[in-house]
């Protein structure tokens, strides 16, 4: 987890210099770490971005005491897993790091915070890997499903493709990988639909 050292430091000085509480926190990898509008996005609270690029859901595990030490906010949204699936874990693995993660969450901010957590992407770059993608959304969904507590999965996956089924190229940069501004204005309409206070 080292080659994570610089990004997670930064994280550390951006805190000491934030001029507010985040309500929401954004939390995952580059996919969180490169959204530059969310303060525009969800305007109607203080959000912060706590994303670091190329980070796995194990890594957003590892860190997760360290990144979060100062903050009490009332939700969080956790994009993360499919660097997992892109350095070869399996579904399976991916399931008990998102469990890992909801244990650390409810034990540092208790049960009544808001938790959601964003399907994997169908990402061009690795869309040969569409089953995988497909099954790890499953497994974490129907345990979300299963518990009916205080989290929330949003389905990003099923908006991303196009009438064909497949990844709809309009989302995403040249990599196939990162979004592009219409990407994250999907995101921002799934997203907020979802959150506590649109409710």
């Amino acid at each position: 987890m080292y080659w994570y050292e610089d990004e997670v430091k930064r994280l550390e000085r951006d805190r000491l210099n934030m001029v507010h509480d985040p309500e929401v926190i954004f939390y995952g990898s580059s996919s969180i770490r490169m959204w530059d509008n969310l303060d525009q996005d969800f305007s109607a609270v203080r959000t912060a971005n706590l994303g670091f690029g190329g980070s796995t859901l194990a890594a957003c595990v590892w860190f997760f005491e360290r990144i979060m030490m100062y903050y009490q906010p009332k939700g969080i949204v956790i994009y993360a897993g499919d660097n997992d699936l892109g350095d070869g874990r399996n579904p399976e693995e991916i399931f008990i790091f998102y469990q890992m993660l909801a244990t650390k969450i409810a034990d540092r901010f208790g049960p009544d915070l808001f938790c959601y957590f964003i399907s994997l992407k169908p990402s061009l770059s690795r869309w040969h890997i569409e089953d995988r993608l497909r099954y790890t959304n499953n497994l974490i969904e129907s345990e979300i499903i299963k518990r009916n507590n205080n989290w929330k999965f949003i389905d990003v996956f099923k908006h991303m493709l196009d009438r064909s089924g497949n990844p709809d190229s309009g989302y995403f940069m040249e990599d196939g990988l990162h979004l592009n501004e219409n990407g994250y204005r999907l995101w921002r309409e799934v997203v907020n639909s979802k959150l506590w206070y649109n409710h």
